[in-house]
């Protein structure tokens, strides 16, 4: 971002993680940017219904708070606002943007089965060569299936799917759209074309009028909705997209590529690079590296990995560095990085 010498500008990040989530102010002055977390809140799922939910609307009522919050952390002007969450759920909106249900929780236990299903109907192979995802088994297509199988009518009352961050985008201002670097991990979004694959999804029988349009990230998405304007700091805000899943924006925030990977560890431990075009080989789908989506038009080669535990407040290290040796070696020799 490019800006006057003489012009501050004041950001507000969200950046949600399947245990808890933040808020941090980021001032951008003279080229320095400093960050301040005002607020720090547990993601934790409901149980109900024999089902696990994430609880969305807790959520939002944490991410209000900490935009009423600001004057208390002396913002009287907030240029921009961005999202990131976790990737693979969604949430699905019906008449007037209604929120047709809490989203499902990725551990939840109604995709038990589902992926093993879906391979009956389509070949891994066939996926793998569009979307260049890998297998997991609570990935947003089985999730679907699922959904296809077990509560038809709420998918064909559903006028719009939106992953994790697009609903909270949509929240602030009411525009239904769904970020490139999120929508990769759904495992329907063509890696080639850089856009929805519709046809995964009608031969597997799930609507597909749900769709919302893609944006890239670092796209304008709107203002914020009339309600918070009210707030001075808020009057002209925009939201922001950026890499909005959580493992996109760590890795825009790191140099690789070439020669050099890294580690982006959280709840999962993800080792990685990001390349100029995906690599949907044969052995990189055997080895079930993913290929999920990147800023400026790269592409995330990574891999799930055992990381570190945290057991009685001590951290105890697994075989990170064994798996390490065991997959990035092939990686380099045949795939070319």
């Amino acid at each position: 971002m490019t800006s006057p010498k003489n012009r501050d500008f004041t950001f507000l990040a969200f950046d949600l993680g399947a245990e808890s989530g933040r808020a941090i102010v980021g001032h951008l002055h003279a080229g320095t940017l400093s960050i301040d977390e005002i607020r720090r809140f547990a993601n934790q799922p409901v149980h109900y219904n024999c089902a696990m939910h994430w609880d969305a609307p807790r959520l939002w009522f944490e991410m209000q708070s900490a935009l009423h919050s600001l004057s208390t952390h002396n913002v009287t002007q907030l240029d921009a606002i961005g999202v990131d969450t976790w990737g693979v759920d969604y949430a699905l909106l019906g008449e007037n943007g209604a929120l047709l249900e809490n989203p499902y929780h990725y551990r939840d236990a109604r995709t038990a089965g589902a992926m093993e299903r879906v391979m009956k109907e389509l070949t891994p192979e066939y996926i793998y060569g569009i979307t260049g995802i890998q297998f997991l088994p609570f990935n947003t297509l089985y999730q679907l299936y699922a959904a296809a199988q077990h509560s038809p009518g709420i998918l064909r009352q559903a006028e719009h799917l939106l992953t994790m961050p697009d609903l909270f985008n949509f929240w602030m201002t009411g525009k239904a759209v769904c970020e490139y670097t999120n929508a990769s991990t759904t495992q329907f979004l063509d890696v080639h074309k850089r856009k929805w694959s519709t046809e995964i999804l009608e031969k597997l029988r799930i609507p597909t009028q749900m769709l919302a349009p893609l944006i890239d990230s670092g796209e304008v998405i709107g203002v914020l909705r009339p309600e918070f304007a009210k707030l001075s700091a808020l009057s002209a805000t925009q939201v922001i997209a950026p890499a909005c899943h959580d493992t996109g924006s760590a890795f825009a925030a790191v140099h690789s590529g070439e020669k050099v990977a890294l580690i982006s560890s959280g709840t999962w431990s993800l080792l990685g690079t990001e390349t100029k075009k995906p690599v949907v080989t044969e052995e990189a789908r055997r080895l079930n590296f993913t290929n999920e989506g990147g800023v400026c038009g790269t592409v995330r080669l990574l891999k799930n990995i055992t990381g570190v535990a945290v057991t009685r407040g001590k951290i105890t290290a697994t075989n990170i560095h064994i798996r390490i040796c065991w997959v990035w070696r092939p990686l380099n020799l045949r795939c070319g990085i």
